[in-house]
């Protein structure tokens, strides 16, 4: 229960009061109003902007989450240290001081030889929580770009809660959408995350942004994947690659063949599945290992997809296939720490279990695509093509796929394309003979 003061107000009376953010509101034809999709702000972080939708919006607010320590305060420093080379920008901290930004911002710019380069002279520092105070400083910069770390930290001096509570995290996200909104200026708030990993504070914080992104990966892995769950200017589910070095976050232009990179071929129970971030397709290793289990009931252990798909994976493999599942430990992880949720590395999940029970390797130059039915069947994914030629790219030479049952755009050329019908026959077809 968090105690709430509400206060009561004068209503304003009259339609000349009504306002709206720029003023008295007024209708306008939707031909006539400015602004065009290429109306955004360039980000030389190639990665970054791909997950944005292309850039910046100007006038839009950005919401960044993740866990402590995933490297959040190092992206968004240095995505404002590249627009700092063309523009202003107010840089907010409620969490560290300008000595400990600046610190940061001196290691991010060394180079090989450990020498520092020049910082950018229209990055600004401020360490504030005061919103009022806060905006009287974007005043006197006049940046096209404020970062606020974070959201938590914000106060209003006229309510009475404490910072981070419901009501003062819903207003002051509330005010800085109004000032975005009438200013033109692009907000970018950090915020924390519950053990759950769901943004802190009230859901309606989600709503009330234009965009927001989640910064996910494992502590112990190199890799970080910068995710939109909700975009208003661009598409969902959009996924950018990076990798936390010395120098900060480094963006990785070709995941799939990072992903890849240490994939010992031709070893049982290792399977290449295609999955879609977004409008980007990924090539993962899933690795499936099959032990005799030592106790009455078998574990299901799954790393990177859901359980209860690998559960159901599991059932088609002992009612449909014939295997003797129910005294098998059974394994699957995900390379790389991704996270699937799409049914289309169902086919990649089912050959790499199988792979590992027979101890049969994989076919080391095929990919699988493709959902699992409770009968058996496999059914067809979307954005088929996009998937084969990001394989064909990387040089795998055949693909296992669903037979296509009506007419679609031919496949691509360049790869051998089976189609499979049900589970049975892709296992047939995948797995080197003995």
């Amino acid at each position: 229960m968090i105690e709430e003061i509400v206060e009561s107000k004068p209503k304003p009376s009259g339609r000349a009061s009504v306002r709206g953010l720029r003023g008295i509101s007024t209708p306008h034809r939707l031909s006539e109003i400015g602004g065009d999709y290429e109306d955004r702000l360039a980000i030389p972080n190639a990665e970054f902007a791909r997950v944005l939708g292309g850039g910046i919006v100007p006038g839009s607010i950005v919401l960044i989450g993740g866990a402590p320590g995933i490297g959040k305060s190092t992206l968004t420093l240095q995505m404002t240290m590249q627009m700092a080379s063309e523009h202003n920008v107010l840089y907010v901290s409620g969490e560290e001081s300008e000595r400990q930004i600046k610190m940061r911002a001196m290691r991010l710019l060394k180079n090989e030889k450990g020498e520092s380069g020049s910082l950018p002279e229209n990055l600004f520092l401020v360490t504030e929580t005061n919103l009022d105070v806060i905006l009287t400083h974007v005043e006197t910069v006049k940046p096209v770009l404020l970062v606020v770390d974070s959201i938590q930290t914000v106060t209003i001096s006229d309510m009475e809660s404490s910072a981070g509570s419901i009501s003062q995290v819903r207003e002051c996200a509330s005010q800085l959408r109004e000032f975005a909104k009438s200013t033109g200026i692009a907000v970018f708030l950090i915020g924390h995350v519950t053990k759950q990993g769901t943004i802190a504070g009230p859901r309606v914080l989600e709503h009330i942004v234009d965009t927001v992104l989640y910064l996910e990966g494992d502590s112990f892995q190199a890799y970080r994947l910068l995710r939109s769950v909700k975009n208003r200017f661009g598409a969902t589910s959009e996924v950018g690659v990076f990798e936390m070095q010395e120098k900060g976050m480094i963006e990785v232009s070709n995941p799939s063949e990072a992903f890849l990179a240490e994939r010992m071929a031709n070893a049982p129970g290792s399977a290449i599945a295609v999955t879609m971030e977004g409008t980007r397709p990924l090539l993962v290793e899933i690795q499936g290992l099959t032990s005799q289990t030592n106790f009455g009931n078998p574990r299901r252990t799954a790393n990177g997809i859901d359980f209860n798909r690998l559960l159901l994976i599991t059932a088609v493999l002992s009612r449909r296939i014939g295997m003797r599942l129910s005294e098998q430990d059974i394994f699957v992880n995900v390379v790389s720490g991704l996270r699937i949720t799409e049914p289309a590395a169902d086919l990649a999940v089912a050959i790499s279990i199988a792979s590992s029970l027979k101890d049969r390797p994989v076919r080391a130059d095929t990919v699988m695509i493709g959902e699992v039915g409770l009968s058996g069947e496999l059914r067809m994914v979307s954005q088929m093509n996009s998937r084969l030629r990001e394989a064909k790219n990387l040089g795998f030479k055949c693909a296992i796929v669903p037979r296509r049952l009506r007419a679609t755009a031919a496949w691509p050329t360049g790869i051998k394309i089976i189609e499979v019908r049900s589970l049975k026959d892709a296992l047939n077809a995948a797995l080197v003979a003995e």
